[in-house]
């Protein structure tokens, strides 16, 4: 089962997309595999050792300490376009 932890308001509809048979989704899980934001900043804080991905529901990743990450084998990704109509 992989925990994933969220940060911001995102929208239901997108978190139903994880099947709760394999995943555990909400803002109080830890420690967790992965993180789900917004416009939460990261930079500066402290994070689980466990994180292996940080996704950010938006188009850029300026909120997110990318080389700092990428250090670490953390993949950083984003979803520009996901709210176009």
């Amino acid at each position: 089962m992989y925990k994933v932890k969220t940060f911001n308001n995102l929208a239901a509809k997108g978190l139903d997309r994880f099947p709760s048979t394999r995943y555990q989704v909400g803002p109080d899980l830890t420690p967790a595999d992965a993180i789900m934001l917004r416009s939460h900043k990261l930079h500066g804080e402290t994070i689980d050792e466990s994180i292996i991905a940080v996704a950010r529901a938006g188009a850029g990743v300026n909120n997110i300490p990318v080389q700092e990450y990428a250090k670490e084998g953390i993949v950083v990704f984003n979803t520009p376009g996901a709210n176009a109509n």
